[in-house]
Formats: structure tokens, C-alpha cells, sequence
């Protein structure tokens, strides 16, 4: 197994790539806490498959949004298993408008909880894998923060905020053999694109050179390969997983 006897944390894993990471996470084996607002609605899905892979799964609340929260489940986590392996800062929402309407609030929430949240967690954590010279941390970008997207200034600012901290991040821990990368999902099938027009998806599928939507195990097995000794060699790195559509 990838992962076994690893600790990983994931953020926003109660749906979408985020559930489709932990049970990725799980099913190789690793103890997997993941950060929602809510629980999984497929928790019992969750325990089977952490029960046949021998592994454990652990819900905490929180809003990634909340510094002093994301400390505290940063504290909990490694007073109760030792160590965090692999942190993935994956929660994200949107909430689009063409720049010239958005009010602030529409700005601030999505800066704070795609962009400001992936710090707020990898600080405590990077700290504590800096001190046993291991791990990885792995950001969920989007192929709109490095092509942008009309109607996204805010999301696409996040997302290019991302690579920019995984970047740098990166750079100050290396020597600590602390591995830092992002992934940067293209359209891919969630709740999120779900509520997208079909007129929108239309003219999105055109951009694809591949011809077909992404799904969330696409992007989990990615994770999965960053999180894991397979690749040992890379950090600083950004991996898009778009069908072609940032080419």
C-alpha cells in the first residue's frame, strides 16, 4: 500500500475531489482526518473502505477560513497520531461576477477560504513536518488560475495565489525534505460545475482538447502519486489535470 502507516489530512473532503482524495488516501492504507463544515454524506462509504484497507478515517468541523481553527485540528492531529505525513488544502468555493459588479464580500470570502486557508493550515503542519524531515503537502489549484476565466477574477486570483505560495513554500523547506506541489484541475464533474449552464459547458467542452469532462478520481489518483514515495523527486511543481485545456 502507497500510504500505509502515513497520517494525512484533507481539507474540504466531505464531497467532490476532496472525498474522492480520502477514499483514494484510505484505500492505500493511510489514516486520513478530513476538515469540512459538515460531515460526509457517504461516511459510511468512508468507514467500509478504511475498514477493508485497514486503515481509519476521522471527521473534524471546521471552516478552513478560521486560522485559530485550523490550528487547533493541527494540534489535535499530531497529538494524537504522532506526526502528519501528507497535508492536502484542497476546500475551495466560488462566487463568480464580472469584476465590475462583485462586491466585496464576494471577493473576500473566496480569497480568504481558497487562498488564505491553504496558508492558515500549512503553517502548523509544514512546522511539524520540518521537525521529522518528511511530507508533502499538496495544493489544489485550477487551470483558471493560470489561463484565468472571465467572470472569475476572484477564484482565478486565489488559484494563481496558490502556485505562487506552493512555490515558495517549496523553496523553504526543501532542505527539510518537506515536499510542496499543486495540482490544477480543468473542468472536472463536481457540484461546483454542475450548477454551470449548459451553454457555459458547451462552450467549455470546446476548449478541451481531449473532448470529454474530467471526474474526481482523475485528479485524486495525481494527489495520490505526490503524496506517496513514487514521487520522491519532485517539489515546486504544478500538475495540470485538464484534458489539455490550459495548453
Amino acid at each position: 500500500m502507497l500510504l500505509k502507516e502515513k497520517t494525512a489530512v484533507v481539507t474540504g473532503g466531505s464531497k467532490g475531489i476532496g472525498k474522492a482524495i480520502v477514499e483514494a488516501f484510505l484505500a492505500e492504507g493511510a489514516t486520513v482526518y478530513y476538515i469540512s463544515r459538515t460531515e460526509c454524506s457517504e461516511a459510511d462509504k468512508l468507514a467500509e473502505i478504511a475498514k477493508n484497507a485497514g486503515s481509519e478515517v476521522i471527521w473534524k468541523q471546521g471552516s478552513v477560513s478560521d486560522s485559530a481553527r485550523m490550528n487547533e485540528i493541527a494540534a489535535e492531529v499530531l497529538k494524537e497520531k504522532g506526526q502528519i505525513d501528507v497535508l492536502v488544502n484542497n476546500a475551495g468555493i466560488t462566487r463568480d461576477g464580472l469584476s465590475f459588479l462583485m462586491k466585496d464580500e464576494q471577493w473576500n470570502e473566496v480569497i480568504e477560504t481558497n487562498l488564505s486557508s491553504v496558508f492558515y493550515l500549512s503553517r502548523p503542519v509544514a512546522r511539524a513536518m520540518a521537525k521529522k524531515r518528511s511530507g508533502s503537502i499538496i495544493n489544489i489549484s485550477s487551470v483558471v488560475g493560470i489561463i484565468g476565466n472571465a467572470g472569475q477574477c476572484n477564484y482565478a486570483a486565489a488559484k494563481a495565489g496558490i502556485i505562487g505560495f506552493t512555490k515558495s513554500l517549496a523553496r523553504e523547506t526543501a532542505g527539510r525534505n518537506v515536499r510542496v506541489n499543486a495540482v490544477a484541475p480543468g473542468f472536472i464533474q463536481s457540484d461546483m460545475t454542475e450548477a454551470i449552464p449548459d451553454a457555459a459547458k458547451e462552450e467549455f467542452m470546446k476548449k478541451i482538447p481531449l473532448g470529454r469532462i474530467g471526474n474526481a478520481e482523475e485528479v485524486a489518483k495525481t494527489v495520490l502519486f505526490l503524496a506517496s514515495d513514487m514521487s520522491s523527486y519532485i517539489t515546486g511543481d504544478v500538475i495540470s489535470i485538464d484534458g489539455g485545456m490550459g495548453m
